[in-house]
């Protein structure tokens, strides 16, 4: 099956299988949690000050408790006076046990004194530490910030912006060294893209207007009616190469038109989409004895029109060509799932390997055929919807069906 086929039996399965290209990553959902180099570094800074602070503690409060065990080494001793008793509660009755009530009350007052400046100082510790912790985090900020801006650059870029710079001032740093290197970088691709674009309008124009013109002249002679039996199917053979020819280099420059992400994008109806679709395909079809069924829910999204209509034509030419022969259908559906659009593109047809369905969407691979000489398209289609897809953000799956076909899901963001 060469570029593609769907099925109709069973519903699509919930979770397709993870697609062999890079799907766009969806945002945490806790942003806060996100281990971000600047909540480390705020905890770098905060957890060294904490440790730093903790160990001075620890050392002016050992310096305090040996000061004041120093001062307890010489006592204070009362040697004559009189004791003058006047409470029943009171068990002094001479200067011994007035000495150690003495000795009592200072040991009290030491160990009263230490709490003291052991609270004081954890309170002081947590106040510091808090105001550490916060200046850490705007400082942390005011390092990270050239980071911030060429991460917006590149998100800019990312969307085709090849004309963004970061152009970042200050200090002759890393980070200035890292923007200038990106600059650079970004100037080669702009370079290289204009290239491009360029190449691609010189060769739709250099290969267009010569195709065009074999056609005009083969249609001229077909028209003639004295060309003779042989003559009239040389033409008629040589229109189909032409014709071939020109799908072939329209499906060459529209490719590399879908290599990037689209920019310019617009409020589409996917459903209506595959509606326009379907009647391209319908006179197809009906010779072919297939039948085109499904649901087509309204489905907005941003996007390019014309090549989201590609997409759906692109799938169900191939769910038409590649079906049965006899009792064929095609199932159109388009539905929002989670805030998403899908199209999905079932039909039967030849069994297909689930190891060889990656292939199809590789440009001029087709499934057990020759790479050329099939009278049923040029081998694009199916590379054609995957760029077209990832233009826009979104991915393509194929499934094979248990009794032959192909399940195609088109998932694009809204």
């Amino acid at each position: 099956m060469p570029n593609s086929a769907p099925s109709p039996a069973g519903p699509p399965p919930a979770t397709p299988p993870r697609p062999t290209w890079d799907p766009p990553v969806p945002p945490p959902s806790y942003p806060w949690l996100r281990p971000t180099i600047r909540i480390r570094l705020t905890l770098l800074y905060g957890g060294m000050f904490l440790i730093a602070g903790m160990t001075l503690l620890a050392i002016i409060y050992l310096l305090a408790a040996q000061a004041l065990q120093d001062g307890a080494a010489m006592p204070i001793r009362i040697l004559s006076g009189k004791v003058d008793v006047t409470s029943t509660a009171c068990d002094i009755t001479g200067l011994n046990d007035l000495n150690a009530e003495v000795d009592a009350c200072l040991a009290r007052q030491r160990e009263a004194a230490l709490d003291s400046l052991l609270q004081s100082s954890l309170l002081a510790l947590l106040g510091l530490a808090v105001v550490a912790f916060g200046l850490g985090y705007v400082m942390a900020g005011r390092v990270l910030a050239p980071l911030g801006r060429i991460m917006r650059t590149a998100r800019r870029v990312a969307g085709s912006d090849l004309h963004r710079r970061i152009e970042l001032d200050g200090p002759d740093d890393e980070l200035k060294e890292l923007a200038d290197t990106f600059d650079d970088m970004l100037d080669r691709l702009d370079r290289a893209f204009t290239a491009q674009r360029r190449f691609v309008a010189n060769a739709s124009h250099e290969l267009r207007t010569p195709l065009a013109i074999n056609r005009t002249l083969l249609e001229v002679q077909l028209s003639d009616p004295a060309a003779s039996v042989e003559v009239q199917q040389l033409g008629k053979t040589l229109l189909a190469t032409n014709e071939r020819s020109e799908q072939l280099v329209e499906g060459l420059l529209l490719l590399a038109r879908s290599e990037n992400e689209i920019v310019d994008r617009k409020p589409v109806d996917l459903a209506e989409v595959a509606g326009q679709a379907v009647e391209q395909v319908r006179s197809e079809a009906v010779a072919k004895g297939v039948e085109i069924r499904g649901v087509r829910q309204p489905v907005y999204l941003q996007g390019n029109g014309v090549l989201l209509e590609r997409i759906a034509l692109n799938l169900l030419q191939n769910a038409v060509r590649y079906n049965l022969p006899e009792d064929g259908w095609v199932a159109v559906d388009t539905e929002a799932v989670a805030g998403q659009a899908v199209l999905t593109v079932e039909n039967p047809g030849p069994q297909i390997p689930a190891y060889e369905v990656d292939n199809l969407f590789e440009p001029f691979r087709r499934l057990r055929t020759e790479r050329t000489g099939s009278d049923k398209g040029v081998g694009l289609g199916l590379s054609i919807v995957r760029s077209v897809a990832r233009a826009h953000g979104g991915t393509i799956t194929a499934t094979p069906r248990e009794d032959g076909g192909l399940l195609m899901r088109v998932v694009l963001p809204v």
